[in-house]
């Protein structure tokens, strides 16, 4: 091979540096091994330097590493190693991820790894990259295959100190120069402890402790929708309702339902002892229960429930949703409620359907709390998407996983979008096209108890399934940014 890679690696200790350093002086291509390390260190390690510098999240870093490229001559390309792990690469591993870049003529190349854990070694399949992979989480990997001039072209477009958002900007700039590629080949071997729980993972963006490092990408994604003609000015329109509509009530509870014996009576008694100044009633599409739900269902005495079994027994909860928004019975609302959960107390609907009116929006967003199954809090407690804003909530929506709890949609609007049929990330598709021509309305009083328990429809997701969670949101964020691009385009 021609061409020589630079190794640039997250120091953690001598032994593992060491043992990266043999590894990687086995390879002839190899040309220069740096360590950065956060903390001074006095540590000598043959073949390889230490310099000191802040974390890789920041910009002052990855300046530092751009202006030390050039002078090592003859490098087309540098591994940058994300965590302080030990890497075990795979035979000719390196050669593959540079053979690809040469013939793709990407900007980062990223590849599908092993972890060894206690249990023994762990497949970790990654997805494609794509337009819309927006979100800050995306996981790369910790081995990333750089082109050397794309990097420093797009450090060089890193204006401001970002403490935590510099790798996302990076990227974010990278993806517009050159593609992303993914070698869904297994290249190397992690040797880590994950000790992140999944529940730590998806809620990590909204716990308050992470709103300075969320300000930062924020910022960082609005400048890259900015830059691909995907940002939207701030939506003040607002929304006048017709109060001579016709509607059989003012609003309906939607509650999707399959096989949920254990709650259901719980989340239908909630609904209906709503207290308001107008007719409500509560659709349950019941999906073809197997358990005695519908059995529960049909014993229930109070003309206000309607419950509905669709035609079809193949649909997911956005087809449950679009047989209760389409029925007859629905009202001017329709305020979501899912069969796992409960209404914080009875004026919840009230508070809903008051928010309409007060900000004149097509949706409501409000807030909930994560407990357990006997509705005792737990972490990260309450989840009010306080990174929301009126000015720029609709450009971000595209960074982040979700909108937040309860919703309820103005039924004309939600009839013309149809709800996804899928059971995850319908939701997320929803906020999404509302969130492109109307306002959302925010309320930040928990309404809401979220119950996590083993049936949960997102609980101790495999890797397989995850990807498939994550591909899938992605690609809605893909769909939905060139409908943001058209529609700037029409302006």
């Amino acid at each position: 091979m021609n061409l020589k890679i630079n190794c640039f690696l997250s120091y953690s200790s001598p032994e593992v540096a060491r043992q990266m350093v043999e590894q990687l002086r086995t390879l002839d291509y190899i040309q220069h091994i740096c360590f950065l390390s956060p903390i001074p260190c006095n540590e000598t390690i043959e073949g390889a330097q230490i310099w000191q510098s802040e974390s890789l999240t920041s910009a002052k870093t990855l300046k530092t590493i751009a202006g030390k490229i050039p002078s090592f001559k003859g490098t087309d390309y540098f591994l940058l190693i994300t965590q302080p792990h030990y890497i075990d690469f795979g035979l000719f591993a390196p050669e593959r991820m540079l053979r690809i870049a040469q013939d793709t003529g990407a900007g980062l190349v990223y590849a599908d790894h092993y972890r060894q854990e206690e249990t023994g070694i762990k497949a970790i399949p990654l997805i494609d990259y794509q337009a819309g992979s927006l979100r800050d989480d995306f996981n790369f990997g910790p081995v990333l295959l750089y082109n050397a001039s794309i990097f420093c072209q797009a450090v060089a477009h890193i204006k401001d100190n970002y403490q935590f958002a510099a790798l996302y900007d990076l990227r974010l700039t990278v993806s517009r120069i050159a593609p992303l590629i993914h070698i869904n080949e297994y290249l190397y071997t992690i040797q880590e402890e994950n000790n992140t729980s999944q529940e730590e993972q998806q809620f990590a963006y909204v716990d308050p402790k992470n709103r300075t490092v969320q300000g930062e990408m924020e910022q960082v994604c609005t400048r890259h929708l900015k830059a691909v003609g995907g940002y939207l000015v701030p939506n003040v329109e607002t929304w006048t309702f017709d109060r001579s509509e016709a509607f059989p009530c003012e609003a309906s509870i939607i509650i999707p339902v399959r096989n949920r014996i254990r709650t259901i009576a719980d989340a239908v008694r909630s609904a209906l002892s709503q207290k308001t100044t107008f007719p409500f009633n509560v659709i349950v599409i019941d999906n073809y229960s197997t358990d005695g739900t519908t059995e529960v269902l049909k014993e229930w005495e109070d003309e206000r429930l309607v419950h509905v079994i669709p035609e079809s027994p193949g649909l997911g909860i956005g087809g449950c949703w679009n047989t209760g928004v389409h029925h007859p019975a629905c009202g001017k609302f329709a305020v979501q409620l899912d069969s796992d959960d409960i209404y914080s107390d009875d004026a919840t609907l009230q508070k809903i359907v008051d928010a309409f009116y007060e900000q004149q929006c097509a949706m409501v967003v409000g807030t909930y709390m994560l407990t357990d199954f006997d509705l005792k809090p737990i972490p990260p407690g309450i989840i009010d998407h306080r990174e929301w804003t009126p000015e720029n909530g609709h450009n971000n929506a595209l960074r982040i996983n979700g909108l937040g709890a309860p919703r309820a949609f103005y039924t004309p609007l939600l009839r013309e979008c149809k709800v996804p049929d899928t059971s995850y990330g319908e939701d997320y598709a929803l906020g999404l096209w509302f969130s492109r021509s109307y306002r959302i309305g925010r309320m930040y009083e928990v309404l809401y108890y979220c119950r996590r328990w083993e049936d949960n429809s997102d609980a101790s997701l495999d890797m397989r399934k995850m990807n498939e969670n994550n591909l899938y949101k992605d690609r809605l964020r893909s769909w939905e940014l060139t409908a943001r691009i058209h529609k700037n385009k029409e302006i």
